[in-house]
């Protein structure tokens, strides 16, 4: 029996799903505190021809200056790169769950070297997503971790 996914997470997905329906990459992230959604947000680099629109940085622009991040959690359907990892320990934000890191490590070490709990939930619905994504798109995707 599957468990349930985390609403937070299903939200992620969501912001995953809406980034493919618009031609770009199915990342998605989702900026919570005390059981709310601050922002959301979702891999925009093709949508915006910007490359450092991640899923977590759009998450967080999203969100807008809250102040303090050390009681929020970043949620994200892929294990954050190193540049959403830098976003993450530079806010001090202490908590991250990821939805995957199979098709792609991230920056676990990194956040974690840096005090950061993170989670990696290892749901066959962001793998798939990502899988299907890969293949479908090698070039984009290499372009996107920088390959």
């Amino acid at each position: 029996m599957t468990q349930p996914i985390d609403p937070f997470m299903t939200q992620a997905i969501a912001q995953a799903k809406q980034g493919l329906s618009e031609g770009g990459i199915p990342i998605g992230s989702v900026l919570v505190k005390d059981g709310k959604i601050l922002g959301k947000g979702h891999n925009k680099r093709v949508q915006d021809d910007d490359p450092v629109t991640h899923a977590e940085i759009d998450c967080l622009r999203n969100a807008g200056r809250i102040g303090k991040y050390s009681e929020t959690v970043l949620y994200s359907t892929l294990m954050p790169c190193y540049l959403c990892a830098g976003a993450v320990v530079q806010f001090g934000i202490k908590k991250v769950i990821a939805g995957e890191s199979e098709t792609f490590p991230g920056a676990r070490e990194f956040m974690e070297s840096h005090g950061v709990e993170v989670i990696d939930l290892n749901l066959d619905e962001c793998k798939q997503l990502m899988k299907d994504f890969i293949a479908q798109n090698p070039r984009l995707w290499n372009e996107d971790i920088g390959k």
